[in-house]
């Protein structure tokens, strides 16, 4: 096969949907950010995302030559390597906002949660798959009994993200965990038996906590992010302010938006964590619905692409990187959304693209990367 057909196979409207999303991240995060001067500059927060956006791309390139097939081959070393980082993380991480969540590489800091969940992905497919090479279609996963080796396999890297504390990405590693069993031929029964049983242990452990003293596995902050969901409007000084100040924005832009740097809640400095938690609502204030049905046009269109490329997949392992993909970036999207419009509860967990940060970027432009390996190598060829 020629260079010229092996461009033909890219999926490039998955590419072009992922390039949109990181622009107009870009762009709002510059309205954002430009009355946020760092050291003088008005353009910190841009040049920073631009600069993460180039080295995302290059890492993206990456993520599509190496074939898939030996990424795969190579999952049980890159789930070692995650583990080793996530612990070295506890022990040596930086703390910001009272969670030890990040690592100091000179004047750089990275997140090495968010890498986690790809690396997560990886390891986990290639788990999964060689499973099932070796006992058959399905993997014996008819039963809860037979999880118990997914579930360790996952919730080792998931206990340790919960303990930088970040529950939100914790939630990542479930929802994807769920994907990709039910992907790989899961009963669908087992999966909500297994949900409904973590929720609601969780539901009854909040409620022993507050009618008699249950200590829990959380912090203060969290605790009151959960019951501000349940109780809104109750504090809206404090623990309620964000989703209040978010909502206001959104509300206030109706169809068209007040335009690129004309929003009230975001350049009055009401709205907070404007650039990344709550980059939404800045666009839903600038751009109005409009805009934001076009942020969300993107983002269904990249899942489509996702799914399409996992359903034509030549094998289980392809599938299960595509899927994980797509359900990582589907959480994402529904939390954070759900979170500036106050059907969810704060999280803190980034808007995929848009965000700025560039442990995020990177992550996602790997993940994406990944998709479209698997959906190039549909056909054999040779780099």
């Amino acid at each position: 096969m020629t260079l010229r057909r092996h461009l033909r196979n890219v999926d490039w409207v998955l590419f072009g949907a992922t390039l949109g999303l990181i622009a107009i991240g870009i762009v709002f995060i510059a309205s954002a950010t430009h009355q946020q001067p760092v050291g003088g500059d008005n353009l910190y927060y841009l040049k920073r995302q631009v600069a993460w956006a180039a080295v995302s791309l290059v890492a993206m390139l990456l993520a599509v030559l190496i074939d898939y097939d030996l990424i795969l081959r190579l999952g049980p070393w890159i789930y070692a390597a995650n583990l080793v980082l996530l612990i070295f993380v506890l022990v040596a991480g930086t703390t910001v906002y009272g969670a030890q969540r990040w690592l100091q590489i000179g004047p750089m800091r990275v997140q090495p949660s968010e890498f986690a969940k790809v690396a997560m992905i990886v390891g986990f497919a290639s788990f999964v798959a060689g499973r099932e090479k070796e006992e058959g279609s399905g993997a014996r996963l008819s039963r809860m009994r037979d999880l118990l080796p997914s579930v360790i396999y996952v919730g080792l890297p998931m206990l340790l993200v919960f303990r930088q504390p970040d529950l939100g990405t914790s939630l990542v590693f479930a929802a994807i965990f769920l994907c990709m069993l039910y992907v790989a031929g899961a009963e669908p029964k087992v999966l909500f038996g297994l949900t409904g049983g973590v929720v609601g242990g969780a539901a009854l452990a909040i409620f022993l906590h507050y009618r008699f003293g249950l200590p829990l596995p959380l912090k203060e902050y969290q605790l009151r992010r959960i019951m501000t969901f349940i109780q809104p409007g109750q504090d809206l000084r404090s623990s309620g302010y964000h989703t209040h100040q978010s909502q206001i924005a959104i509300g206030s832009g109706r169809w068209f938006g007040k335009g690129l740097m004309a929003g009230s809640q975001n350049q009055l400095n009401f709205l907070p964590m404007r650039h990344t938690d709550f980059i939404f609502s800045v666009i839903g204030e600038e751009a109005g619905f409009i805009g934001s049905v076009i942020v969300l046009g993107l983002f269904l269109v990249m899942l489509w692409r996702c799914v399409l490329i996992a359903g034509r997949s030549k094998d289980l392992g392809g599938t299960l990187l595509a899927a994980g993909s797509a359900a990582m970036i589907a959480f994402h999207v529904l939390v954070n959304v759900g979170m500036a419009a106050g059907i969810m509860p704060v999280t803190g967990l980034p808007l995929p693209f848009i965000t700025a940060g560039g442990s995020s970027l990177l992550a996602n432009c790997v993940a994406i990367g990944l998709v479209l390996n698997v959906g190039l190598r549909r056909y054999k060829i040779h780099f």
